[in-house]
């Protein structure tokens, strides 16, 4: 066993190349782990400058010179950031109060339905029980919409770091993609020249990643979009607000459009019961489900993500639960990552080196 292990360590570590892609890997995870929160605004914008450089390079092969095609990418990312500010996020903070408000309301309207439960399981559960659980639930949506509202205004800290993200950002992405190769240059300079390993590993990862961060913000969109328009045609309450939830819920794959189901069924119901226009509110998500499902997404990640299902859900759950919100999305990037330093890695039997050792 020894052995083994000796002559496994050798063929793999005594490599240079292999040194050298460790320690860029374990340099970035130490950075995201011990300074992600210091670094956050430098490396959200370093996401979004990775991400607009797709549009100033696709500019770039139609004969535009850089510097005209920066400006044209940077100004639409700035007119669709002040549309976020002063539109969107207005309204969607509107709606969000006006449904916790109402929250209370709804739930009174969703208890005679639980109070049938009694009656068709009565050997499942009393009356008495539903009536606690649906003072429970009634309370802890209570507490976590004050919470989510009244938190983020009333915290000096926070405010202070929208404003640092709002200000810094935008500069950081400008300068970032303005001075790309200077940046590039200046980070090689410290870099070792003997690094194939890790470029051929690079270049696998960087097209993926950058295919698979822009077709999931191309799909987000989209998802929201048409959301929100059918929404609005059938007359849904807070027809923005599911939108909004409906788009996010495609960053979790598999099980997020089933999750979004329940709010959009809570709201259907308390506006019209069991009726005709919730069917149709049902089956409207359905088709966008669908759709989703079935053409943009081979569409847009046909060629991008080749994992099982079984590593992309536990990558989910993974870096899920390391970094939350930011961990779900970059999961499949990360997983996709880690699958291509597997296939690069040296690959040797080390029962063969103890071999030929002897």
């Amino acid at each position: 066993m020894f052995d083994y292990l000796r002559a496994w360590y050798t063929r793999h570590f005594s490599d240079p190349q292999v040194v050298i892609l460790l320690l860029f890997l374990l340099s970035g995870l130490a950075v995201i782990v011990f300074a992600g929160t210091i670094l956050a605004p430098l490396l959200a914008s370093i996401v979004v400058a990775y991400l607009l450089e797709g549009a100033v390079t696709l500019l770039q092969k139609s004969k535009s010179p850089r510097i005209i095609a920066l400006f044209i990418v940077f100004s639409i990312f700035m007119a669709v950031l002040l549309l976020l500010l002063f539109v969107f996020i207005p309204v969607l903070s509107k709606q969000l109060t006006e449904f916790f408000k109402d929250l209370p309301i709804m739930v009174s309207q969703g208890q005679q339905l639980l109070m049938q439960l009694p009656e068709r399981f009565p050997s499942l559960i009393n009356e008495e029980q539903v009536h606690d659980m649906i003072v429970f639930i009634r309370g802890e949506l209570v507490n976590f919409g004050q919470a989510l509202i009244s938190k983020p205004l009333a915290s000096v800290v926070g405010l202070i770091t929208i404003l640092v993200y709002l200000i810094l950002m935008p500069l950081l992405v400008f300068f970032l993609l303005k001075d790309k190769t200077m940046i590039l240059q200046w980070l090689e300079d410290f870099l070792p020249g003997d690094r194939e390993l890790t470029n051929e590993v690079w270049f696998e990862v960087n097209q993926k990643i950058a295919s698979y961060v822009r077709g999931k913000f191309i799909e987000i969109f989209m998802v929201m979009s048409v959301t929100y328009v059918t929404f609005t045609f059938l007359d849904l309450n807070y027809a923005m607000l599911l939108a909004v939830l409906v788009g996010l819920s495609v960053i979790i794959p598999y099980a997020g459009a089933a999750v979004i189901t329940l709010p959009v069924m809570f709201i259907a119901y308390a506006q019209w019961g069991i009726s005709s226009e919730f069917a149709y509110v049902l089956i409207a998500y359905s088709i966008i489900q669908f759709l989703d499902g079935n053409i943009l997404v081979p569409l847009l990640f046909s060629e991008v993500v080749n994992l099982h299902p079984v590593a992309i859900i536990a990558a989910v759950l993974f870096f899920g639960g390391i970094w939350g919100i930011w961990g779900v999305f970059f999961a499949i990037p990360l997983a996709t990552l880690i699958n291509a330093v597997i296939n690069a890695w040296p690959k040797v039997d080390a029962f063969e080196q103890i071999s030929k050792q002897e």
